[in-house]
């Protein structure tokens, strides 16, 4: 073989360990891409929420618009915690969530006719507390309305049902169509009695602009892992990895009976 050619060789296969090395970062950068665009609701690293506490606020909610004006019938400290159920409960559960956060949407697909039952028989309370934890993951302002607009259904007696409709209606955790105050209106219309006036304003004023910055404020101060945290009498459920609708069922008729 001749010094010429395999100097061709030599070039052709430096080539192709070049080309190679390409492929495999544009697979590296790839495969980051697809981990920093799926379903994260989750705060577990001090940096992560200081990014997030920078981040609220892009739309200029960050800062209290205005007094802090609690929904109807809020109650806890600061009047943070959206109450339904009966008060004289055996059971209390708290719920932290975001309406933008894909976790969140699961386990109220799993556990809604669940947590129905319960507080309908008079069982269980839920003590729901909003945040907006996606708002600063993926910028936007979808979490901070929601819950505004959530707040505004309290006020008109129709949480539930509102609340509801948010998780069944949710969009991509990418797409921050609940921003729009125009689609959240328009969702009222699908629970019994909500689209009024009165609503409408509400929702388009930002009555419980501050009200909701704060609840978030409470988050993230609070220690707690991501949304959705859910605590039955205290203990953090959401994390056993063996809770079904039907052991929170018997735990909730359990302690009514203690």
């Amino acid at each position: 073989m001749s010094e010429k050619n395999r100097d061709g060789k030599r070039t052709a296969r430096e080539r192709l360990a070049v080309e190679r090395e390409k492929q495999k970062s544009a697979e590296k950068r790839r495969r980051v891409l697809i981990v920093g665009a799926s379903v994260v609701c989750v705060l577990g690293l001090a940096a992560v929420i200081g990014v997030v506490a920078a981040n609220v606020g892009k739309d200029g909610k960050s800062e209290s618009a205005g007094p802090v004006v609690a929904p109807s019938g809020a109650q806890g400290k600061d009047s943070l915690a959206i109450p339904v159920g009966e008060d004289g409960a055996k059971s209390t559960l708290t719920v932290w969530e975001d309406f933008r956060c894909p976790a969140c949407q699961a386990f109220e697909t799993n556990y809604r006719s669940t947590i129905h039952e319960l507080t309908a028989a008079g069982k269980l309370k839920v003590e729901y507390h909003l945040a907006t934890i996606i708002d600063g993951n993926m910028r936007g302002s979808g979490s901070h309305h929601a819950a505004n607009a959530a707040a505004c259904a309290q006020d008109a007696g129709k949480f539930p049902a509102y609340h509801d409709v948010l998780y069944e209606n949710q969009p991509p955790e990418t797409d921050d169509a609940f921003a729009k105050n125009s689609r959240l209106i328009e969702l009222a219309a699908k629970a019994d009695g909500l689209d009024t006036p009165a609503f409408r304003t509400c929702v388009e004023d930002g009555k419980h602009d501050s009200w909701v910055v704060k609840s978030n404020q409470a988050f993230q101060s609070g220690g707690f892992g991501g949304t959705p945290t859910v605590l039955l009498n205290g203990k953090n459920i959401y994390q056993d990895q063996t809770m079904t609708p039907a052991k929170l069922k018997q735990m909730v008729e359990a302690a009514g009976k203690a």
